[in-house]
């Protein structure tokens, strides 16, 4: 199934009401569901994430654990990626939970692009996202590309255990 963002290109300032209500919707998602959507998200919104996150110069500060994960079987990636969700205290996801909030956001698109050519376990193609997923996506289809980022960014920064705070 192909879903498909499209939004007009307007600033936005701060968390507005439709933002903060597609995180915490986001946040009410099963597990797997969160991980379908972002899958749905990073595919679509692909090329500009990286330029909407400033510090995805510093992805090689990541590239230890992108290379972890890329070792990893398809079963302990997945696994890795719930335990992200899920918050669960790993060495991997405490070392995610030490990366800047922007390094997160690149971290995911690099994982989406590993999935992509298939050296991270990819979604598999006859995935469907659930009505919930569904309508959230097309709740966040309707934002502006900033609160979509937002969004994103959001999303992923609550993933992972920081070992520091």
């Amino acid at each position: 199934m192909t879903y498909t963002l499209s939004a007009p290109a307007t600033l936005s300032v701060g968390l507005a009401t439709p933002v903060s209500s597609a995180i915490s919707a986001f946040k009410g998602l099963a597990t797997d569901e969160q991980l379908g959507l972002l899958w749905v998200l990073y595919d679509n919104m692909g090329q500009a994430i990286t330029p909407a996150a400033p510090g995805a110069a510093r992805l090689q500060f990541a590239e230890g654990l992108l290379a972890q994960v890329r070792a990893m079987t398809g079963t302990e990636q997945l696994q890795f990626m719930r335990d992200l969700v899920e918050r669960k205290s790993t060495p991997a996801t405490r070392a995610y939970g030490v990366l800047t909030n922007n390094t997160k956001l690149a971290f995911w698109f690099q994982l989406a692009e590993d999935m992509g050519v298939g050296t991270v376990i990819p979604v598999p193609g006859t995935y469907k996202l659930g009505s919930a997923a569904l309508e959230l996506f097309g709740q966040i289809a309707t934002l502006d590309f900033n609160q979509q980022i937002t969004v994103l960014r959001q999303a992923v920064i609550a993933m992972g255990v920081d070992p520091i705070g």
